[in-house]
């Protein structure tokens, strides 16, 4: 019986294990946007207003960053994480503007956009169906630019090795 709880204890941490969240950075970015660490998102930036991106404020890039991956992110959605917007090969900036264009390649600033768990190209707001949820928004600096299309599980291994700085800002929202 000792044996059996003892096996049973040893695959439960091996399950575990592997279901570990992706590599987490050291902050060396600050990111701040309309809202503060922790504040409430305005409705604009939500399913319940305009439904446009935020502006992101990137301050302590380095001059050998070569390009930025943008994740926001609901941990607390009720079926596990829910990814709000996807993006890559962002030209090293300061001010990613509001109201970035819902389009796969966007001009200005550059950028590549991938498809959100709404199944859409760009950025969807918060629309939380119950209580307060938390939205993480992911700046990561690279020192490369990528090739391809991606899941935002691809592009998180993707971008394995790559990491030059990082930072996050997060905000809530109820309706």
């Amino acid at each position: 019986m000792f044996r059996k709880m003892v096996l049973i204890s040893l695959l439960t941490a091996l399950i575990i294990s592997g279901c570990v969240q992706e590599k987490r950075y050291p902050r060396t970015l600050s990111i701040s946007s309309v809202f503060e660490e922790g504040g409430k998102i305005p409705a604009k930036y939500t399913c319940d207003g305009a439904d446009v991106s935020p502006p992101l404020y990137i301050e302590g890039l380095k001059g050998d960053v070569k390009s930025l991956v943008i994740i926001c992110e609901d941990p607390d959605a009720p079926m596990g994480v829910f990814t709000h917007w996807i993006a890559w090969n962002v030209e090293s900036t300061s001010e990613i503007p509001e109201n970035i264009p819902k389009t796969k390649v966007v001009d200005s600033p550059k950028m590549i956009q991938g498809i959100n768990d709404f199944g859409k190209v760009g950025y969807n707001g918060p629309c939380p169906p119950s209580g307060e949820h938390r939205y993480y928004f992911r700046v990561y600096a690279l020192d490369t630019e990528l090739e391809g299309d991606f899941t935002k599980d691809e592009l998180m291994k993707t971008i394995e090795g790559h990491v030059v700085q990082y930072g996050e800002i997060y905000g809530t929202y109820s309706r």
